[in-house]
């Protein structure tokens, strides 16, 4: 699967970036650990105000940001009379910090309903949209276990009609409570996959490394790109999605059984899976 771009533009999210902020090579480009939810959300980890981690969906549809209600009662953060708050330091995981962050403090019918019924297979704390999505170009690969944010010049401020403690964003909060006691909750928490630290490149039935992250369990492990990777687990691998559907059902501290040829020679490798924050 070939990398792409959000589609920020062509959602009509972003306002048009200039030359001069397209010009990003010499920007620090973050790179931001993700996964997929069981409804196939892309799901992100963030500290407010050096607390959590917590799990926010990243959705391009999304206005704003918003945070769940619980989350803010922990860290006695108050919304305004217009239902928003101020985080002073928002850091998502991957090294993106935003200070002086306004959001949304309100709990969308979206994460509620999935919470009630533990649909994401996580709990989930947030909705990361707009006015922090439109800061950043953001590129997203699904053969990868990270995210690329860049930087732009560009102040996107906050959306418009989503005055009021509701927001807009709760009309359908009283059908998702009536899903929620109709279908019950699945009661059962997934962890977040742990990190490998590698990117994978598949060709002719065959995945190899194209880059090993510096510092990372992989590298740790004597990992080096150009490696072939033949099993993951004891199963034969072919293609990277193969990859990430084993890696992703372990958490952070377990143990990864790789089998790489390199060169001529065929070895084992046992990998201890990291963690972000």
């Amino acid at each position: 699967m070939r990398p792409f771009l959000l589609a920020l533009l062509l959602c009509g999210l972003l306002a048009p970036v200039s030359a001069q902020d397209a010009k990003t090579e010499n920007v620090p480009k973050h790179q931001v650990p993700f996964r997929l939810t069981d409804t196939k959300h892309v799901l992100v980890r963030a500290k407010i105000n050096g607390k959590g981690p917590y799990n926010f969906i990243v959705d391009t549809g999304a206005p704003a940001l918003f945070v769940a209600t619980g989350v803010c009662k922990k860290q006695n953060l108050e919304p305004d009379k217009d239902g928003w708050g101020v985080f002073d330091r928002f850091e998502i995981e991957g090294g993106v910090v935003l200070d002086k962050l306004q959001g949304k403090i309100a709990d969308p019918f979206q994460l509620e309903g999935m919470n009630r019924m533990g649909l994401a297979g996580v709990e989930l704390h947030g909705v990361i949209g707009y006015n922090v999505l439109a800061r950043f170009r953001v590129e997203l690969d699904f053969t990868r276990d990270k995210m690329v944010w860049t930087p732009l010049k560009f102040d996107p401020g906050l959306p418009e009609g989503l005055n009021g403690k509701a927001g807009g964003v709760d009309a359908m909060a009283g059908m998702a409570k009536v899903m929620a006691l109709l279908v019950g909750k699945r009661g059962r928490e997934t962890k977040l996959r742990g990190a490998l630290g590698v990117e994978l490149a598949s060709k002719d039935e065959a995945v190899t490394l194209a880059a090993v992250h510096q510092d990372s369990p992989a590298a740790e492990a004597g990992l080096k790109a150009g490696d072939r990777l033949t099993q993951v687990q004891g199963q034969d691998v072919k293609n990277a999605e193969a990859v990430l559907r084993l890696v992703e059902k372990l958490s952070a501290g377990e143990s990864l059984k790789l089998t790489i040829v390199r060169g001529a020679e065929t070895r084992q490798v046992a990998v201890s899976l990291g963690k972000g924050f």
